[in-house]
């Protein structure tokens, strides 16, 4: 039986609350410590379950439907069933973690995942020459972030990622959002489509604030700088500076990054030589929510054969042997 513990994650002034999920023994000779994997969440305000997150913005979002399960908590028991160790986070201003999602950069959100990387290196039952990452949506930018200057870091999962700049993915979210009406139920996903246009005006002008009125809310004092980051922080550009194994998965019917987004970013990390995969989910949507847990399971094996012993670099050799001091 896989194991859980809660893990407090100093990121700057914050403390993230955050979820460690070990297997129940490390397998073969593993010397007692587990290879293990980062989960990111996408975007708009997601606990570390990756569901919409109702505990600390409950006016935004309508209630969960029943069985719904968040797709890192779905992740995280497939890769505990295969001997790797997982941790999971709520971002700033969610679930148990301090802060405001709202008025949160890009570039933080960023420096937050490394924070969850090093509390990851910090713990005596997880091998730190043994680790990966999974971005969901806006995660995997934040994943690409990360690993293209984190030598220990051997293999990445995109799972619904955009590839152009942020303002372009929104607009044909929005468009598809616009035929489908998915996850129209919720008041932020009404308030954001309809004032898209302005929040990307106001930020391309360098703007640092726009009032989003979101229906039973009141409004929302929504950070700018965020979206001008991610505006120029295209994963496109990011995807060539990277050099590991990454698998890109997407759900057929995503309406927040199209599936053609995670085309261009094969191409993008072919050209960097990466090796990689890309697979599509018929009938599934952003959150893979229409996706048989046997889907998860594939894609959590997937990662886990891909994830290699790395050579570290002095300063984690250090953190490795004051570790093997604790267990």
């Amino acid at each position: 039986m896989a194991r859980s513990e809660s893990l407090a994650v100093r990121a700057g002034e914050a403390t993230l609350a955050g979820t460690l999920l070990l297997p129940d023994e490390p397998r073969g000779d593993d010397g007692g410590r587990f290879p293990n994997v980062l989960l990111l969440a996408s975007w708009l305000p997601r606990d570390r379950d990756g569901a919409w997150d109702r505990t600390g913005h409950p006016a935004w979002f309508a209630a969960a439907a029943d069985g719904e399960r968040g797709l890192l908590a779905r992740l995280a028991e497939a890769l505990a069933a295969r001997g790797v160790a997982s941790l999971r986070v709520d971002p700033r201003g969610c679930g148990a973690s301090d802060g405001a999602w709202e008025s949160t950069p890009l570039f933080t959100k960023i420096d937050d995942a490394r924070d969850m990387v090093s509390a990851i290196r910090g713990h005596p039952r997880l091998d730190l020459r043994r680790t990966a990452m999974v971005g969901h949506g806006e995660g995997a930018a934040l994943a690409l972030s990360v690993a293209i200057g984190d030598p220990a870091v051997s293999a990445l999962t995109l799972i619904g990622p955009s590839a152009r700049p942020w303002h372009d993915v929104l607009r044909r979210g929005v468009a598809e959002r616009n035929r489908t009406g998915t996850d129209r139920q919720h008041p932020v996903v009404q308030a954001l489509d309809r004032w898209s246009e302005e929040i990307i005006e106001r930020a391309q002008r360098r703007e640092e604030r726009f009032d989003l009125p979101v229906r039973g809310a009141g409004t929302v004092e929504l950070g700018l700088a965020g979206v001008e980051q991610a505006i120029h922080t295209p994963a496109l550009a990011l995807a060539t500076m990277l050099h590991r194994s990454v698998a890109l998965v997407h759900g057929a019917a995503d309406a927040w990054a199209d599936p053609e987004e995670s085309v261009l970013l094969a191409e993008a990390l072919t050209a960097g030589g990466n090796g990689k995969s890309r697979r599509v989910i018929p009938g599934a949507g952003h959150d893979l929510a229409e996706a048989p847990d046997v889907v998860v399971d594939e894609i959590a094996a997937d990662l886990a054969a891909r994830i290699r012993r790395m050579e570290l670099p002095p300063v984690l050799v250090a953190i490795e042997e004051m570790t093997d001091g604790v267990r």
